[in-house]
Order: C-alpha cells, then structure tokens, then sequence
C-alpha cells in the first residue's frame, strides 16, 4: 500500500479537461494529462483491500492495486510489467473503457473511486516514452508452423493476434477497411482517442511478425472456403455492427441514418479520407439523436464539432438517478453517464418514444413523438395526449446493435447464433464447426472494450490448445 492514510487525507482529482470553446474547434483529444506529482497522490488512495474487487470488477483481471503501488513509489517501469502481464493495449483501455474496475473499488461505497484509468492511462505512456514498449517476437526456433486466420482487427482481434503471434504460430490479421483498427479506427472519434494511438501499437504488432491484410472481406476475397484451405484455424472477430433500426412511418426518408454510418464518414473526413455514398453532415442542421449511450455521446461530440444549428438528445427510458445506489456495489451501476460532449452543448431529453417521421422532397423535416412511462416491470407505454413534434433535417439512430453482420462469411461458414444475435458457441470461443473460433463483440454482443481485449486473450489461448494439444498462454 503506497499510503495506508492516502484514501482519508486525499480526495479523488478528476482528470483535467481542455476548454469547451477550445475544444469543440478540433479533433483532438478533450482531456489534459494529470500532471505526476497529482497523480502519484492519486494513485496513494489505493487501499490494497484485503479482497481488490477493482481486481473482478476488470474482465481482463487487471492487477490494479500492484501498479498504484508502484506508481506511488515511483516505479514506473516495475508498473509497466505489471500492466502488460493481463493487458495488451492499456492504451486503449486507459483511454476508452468506462471503468467497471472504478465502480467496484472499495471507496465507492461511500466515497469517490480511486482514478484507476487515468493511473493506467499514465503508466503506459510513461513506457511508450521512456521506449519501455518493444516487439517480442518470438524465436524463430518457437515457430509451430501453423497458421491462424483472425477476421477483424478490432481490440479482439488484435489481442488474439498478439497472444497467437507470441505462442509462435504464423498470424495473418485480415480488415475489409482499408486500414486496420476496426472500430477504433472507424467508429471512436478522435476527439475521444486519435488515430496515431493504434498506428503506434500497430507497428510494434507488425514487428513482431503479424501479417495485416486490408481491403480483404473475407468471404468474397478470401472466399471462407479459401480461408479454412490456407490457414489450421479461424478467429472471427468481426464485432457486432448491425445496427438496431427503427421501423416506423417516415423511416425511408433521407436524412435518417444509422449512428455508424455517420461515425465512419467523420472519422474518415478527420483522416483526410474519402467518403463513400450519401454525404451524411450536420453542418447548419437540426439534429436529433436517439439513444443514450456511448454511441449517441459519439454522434454528440461530432456534430458539435461539424457546427449544427441545434441538437436534442433523446431516449425512450427515464432519466437514471445522478448517485449510484451503493446496494449496487461492486456492479455496475446504474446512473445518469455524462460524457464530455454533453458539457459541449444540446439538449437531452427522456421518456421519448418515436411514432414517425415526414418531410418534403423526400427528406426528412419533422420527427413525430409522444411521452411515454416506464412500469416497475420494464415494460414501457405511451402516454395518450402527450403527442408533439420536433424540427430534425438529421436523425442519427443510436439506439444499440444486434449482432454481427450476416454476410457471406458467416453465411458459407455455417455458424449458429444465439438468441441476442451473436454467434453461438459450444464450448468456450469454439462455434462447433472445426478450427473455427468467435471472440469479442461477435460472441458477446455489443459490449465493452475491455471485454473485447480479454475475450481475444481467452480465445488465444483456447485456439492454441486446440493446434498444440495444450497452452501456455494466460487466460
């Protein structure tokens, strides 16, 4: 324990953020580093409990009070090793993950978490600094001589890629983008984590021996059969990228999109990218988002940036309380998320149900809604008389996924999916069909990114055990 004391002589510091008015003229990322001293303080909050839920609130199993320890201590590179011995990319976690392991420390009970992502976020770039963060191919006398196909280079991809790669088997990463990253690349804004981030992680995997392939969409180039042909076993990590549409009257006009469609043109508009079909912009548009989550807080940030005339923000549910209920520790809780884009601007809204669209030319004019109230049982009603309207040129659909994409891959593959969506499995990230295995979000559903990196790592090692009759590799 850094300061046995720390946690009652300390509050928790939030991480520093750039100015609103300077902030929404760019890009970049909103957040200011925690200088070292402050964070050293932070980190002397760690209680070392007796039993570390942060430890089983992280689905990768982060070693969390470990490396608060040692950052108090000032022993950086000692917390790196730690670090990376359950996480392949903190980066993106200490980024992007919203911190289940902060819900489930000990002085959320009746206090504020410790600043376990930031703390994380810091040890990692402490090390790519330092040049602590170095390829470890393994020896060419470790090669297996077989081959592995991972579909998707996504966080769960690229973490079973890692994981295979350092096993010794030959990895070939295949992306039907024209870059690798998958959602990090073409989904996360770089407000909320700029691209230069993966580029950096990327060439450390590519100097260890893994092979990326963009531009190939498996199943029509490489067709599955040419796939299961070349390689001793498959990943698929292909995410859940179906968006939940929204059948309503009005729903064919132009000017209603899905939150992806929106997301994957602005992220390559920030990278200098061309653009494929409709142009989807908010500039000088009446926008309206639905849903609430990470995804719509996504669509937020950008049509800020892009200079809307005005946006709401709405769901069909009720407004969550602002304080966690603490018979909910160490859960998740369940609380009103504010993500910086909300303190940008716009309106939010709840208990909003959609009943249609209209419009003129065949774009989209005017949203049609009613009130609605949740039952204690979750079921929820519209409310008689409480129709109205709203002005929207833009209607960006957040309302969540449902599944992978049902193209020709997982069509020719024969896999089964499970009643949310997702690709089932038999046994662990085995889909039943020989040498074919599922990880991440394509497995699970959509779900969180530290989840998609630790369901790469597991499903490594099942893979392994699979072509080698038993694994070495951590879970």
């Amino acid at each position: 324990m850094g300061d046995p004391k720390g946690f009652l002589k300390i509050g928790r510091k939030p991480v520093p953020k750039r100015p609103v008015e300077e902030r929404v003229r760019d890009y970049r990322w909103v957040y200011e580093p925690m200088p070292e001293g402050e964070l050293r303080r932070q980190a002397s909050r760690c209680m070392d409990c007796g039993v570390p839920f942060c430890n089983t609130g992280c689905p990768l199993a982060n070693l969390i009070p470990d490396w608060n320890d040692l950052v108090y201590r000032d022993h950086w590179r000692e917390a790196i090793d730690r670090l990376h011995a359950t996480n392949n990319f903190p980066e993106f976690t200490g980024i992007l993950c919203p911190a289940p392991c902060e819900a489930a420390c000990v002085l959320s009970i009746n206090d504020r978490p410790v600043t376990i992502k930031e703390i994380e976020r810091s040890i990692i770039e402490r090390a790519f600094e330092e040049g602590w963060v170095v390829p470890k191919p393994p020896p060419p006398e470790r090669r297996t001589g077989k081959r592995v196909a991972v579909v998707g280079s996504g966080p769960a991809g690229l973490a079973a890629a890692q994981q295979l790669n350092r096993a010794g088997h030959s990895v070939v990463v295949f992306e039907k983008d024209d870059r690798p990253g998958g959602l990090l690349r073409y989904g996360i804004p770089d407000f909320k984590m700029e691209k230069w981030v993966i580029d950096r992680r990327l060439r450390q995997l590519e100097e260890e021996g893994i092979e990326f392939r963009t531009g190939a969409y498996v199943g029509y180039d490489p067709t599955a059969e040419e796939l299961r042909r070349g390689f001793d076993a498959v990943v698929l990590a292909v995410g859940a990228l179906q968006g939940r549409d929204l059948p309503v009257p009005g729903r064919e006009l132009r000017g209603i999109h899905l939150a992806m469609e929106y997301l994957v043109q602005q992220n390559r508009r920030v990278a200098g990218l061309p653009v494929e079909g409709e142009e989807i912009t908010a500039r000088g548009k009446h926008v309206i988002i639905l849903g609430g989550g990470d995804t719509s807080a996504d669509c937020l940030g950008n049509v800020h940036r892009e200079g809307c005339a005005s946006v709401r923000v709405l769901t069909h549910g009720p407004k969550p309380p602002e304080s966690p209920d603490p018979l909910e520790w160490p859960d998740w809780p369940f609380v009103l998320h504010t993500y910086p884009a909300h303190e940008e601007g716009g309106e939010r809204g709840w208990n909003v149900a959609v009943t249609g669209f209209s419009g003129e030319g065949g774009r989209v004019r005017r949203m049609h809604c009613v009130r609605t109230r949740r039952d204690p049982d979750g079921r929820t009603h519209h409310l008689p008389g409480t129709e109205f309207e709203l002005e929207a040129d833009l209607v960006l659909l957040a309302i969540g996924f449902t599944g992978p994409v049902r193209d020709r891959l997982l069509e020719e593959l024969g896999v089964e999916f499970g009643p949310r969506g997702a690709i089932a499995t038999r046994e662990g990230f085995d889909t039943g069909i020989p040498g074919v295995f599922v990880a991440g979000d394509a497995r699970r559903g959509a779900d969180l990114i530290v989840t998609a990196i630790a369901e790469g790592r597991k499903a490594a090692r099942q893979v392994d055990a699979y072509l080698m009759g038993r694994s070495l590799l951590p879970g």
